[in-house]
């Protein structure tokens, strides 16, 4: 049975209970982060906890203290030996509050809760959302519980038969996945959109750019599709090569670049640095 961590104590995930008035229930109001576990040890965890500290501060929401995190992530890992390849989500809400936007002001609620994590597939095949991120949004770039938009817009994806779909932004060009950063290779040049895209600072994206050579540039959304080489990378996906983009197939899956980066981020999982 799995054991979840809720505001300090662990219990089983049958009997733990958040108020029904918490706001990451009743308004979305709140932050989290997705942390790989690999053999029983949180992966990038000072990463993660650094950006989950800047998308709580961005959004009015006061974190609580990094030792509590890092005791709440420990516990639960702890507590699910079972588990010992999985997904960590770390979730921080704002707390019970009013049934309305405004908050209350109650602590906030913390949980954090592990679950296995599925084999790995091969390649994805991608689609491209039919609807753009608002890179001017207050939330842009932010890893908020405000999720409904990625949620529609993969099960859109899934009903034709994709793994992920790919944002444009406003402006047309290439922004992010629905839980993913995207990489385009062309002319053996390797470009991912800048932060100013509107796209999540990915913890597994930034480790890519610093293990390779690729750069930070605006590209238009049709970049994708006339790649010679692309991937996404995420937590759970790690460095993930695309096979196809609206059905038709990438040129190379995968490229030289893809498996390059896959190789340096996966002997970066198999000795990774005390300070990551």
């Amino acid at each position: 049975m799995s054991v979840v961590w809720l505001n300090g104590c662990l219990s089983a995930a049958a009997d733990a209970r958040i108020s029904p008035f918490d706001h990451g229930l009743i308004v979305g109001d709140g932050v989290f982060e997705t942390i790989r576990v690999y053999a029983g040890r949180p992966f990038a965890l000072l990463r993660h906890l650094d950006r989950l500290e800047r998308s709580a501060a961005a959004i009015g929401l006061a974190a609580p203290p990094r030792l509590q995190l890092e005791q709440a992530v420990a516990e639960v890992i702890s507590a699910n030996p079972d588990v010992p390849e999985a997904r960590l989500r770390l979730t921080v809400t704002s707390g019970p509050g009013p049934l309305g936007s405004r908050r209350g002001e109650e602590p906030p609620t913390v949980l954090a809760a592990v679950a296995p994590i599925p084999p790995l597939r091969p390649s994805y095949a991608v689609a491209v959302s039919p609807w753009p991120r608002n890179e001017r949004g207050p939330l842009a770039g932010l890893k908020t519980v405000s999720y409904a938009e990625n949620a529609m817009v993969l099960a859109w994806a899934r009903q034709l038969g994709g793994d992920e779909a790919i944002f444009p932004n406003l402006a047309g060009n290439l922004c992010e996945g629905t839980g993913t950063n995207v990489f385009v290779g062309v002319g053996g040049r390797l470009v991912t959109p800048p932060l100013s895209a509107g796209c999540l600072a990915g913890v597994t994206r930034d480790l890519v750019i610093d293990l390779t050579d690729a750069v930070e540039a605006d590209s238009p959304i049709s970049a994708l599709a006339d790649a010679d080489e692309a991937f996404v990378t995420g937590t759970g996906c790690e460095v993930m090569p695309i096979a196809t983009v609206d059905g038709t197939p990438v040129r190379q899956c995968p490229g030289p670049l893809t498996a390059a980066a896959q190789q340096a981020f996966r002997a970066l999982i198999a000795n990774p640095p005390a300070e990551l």
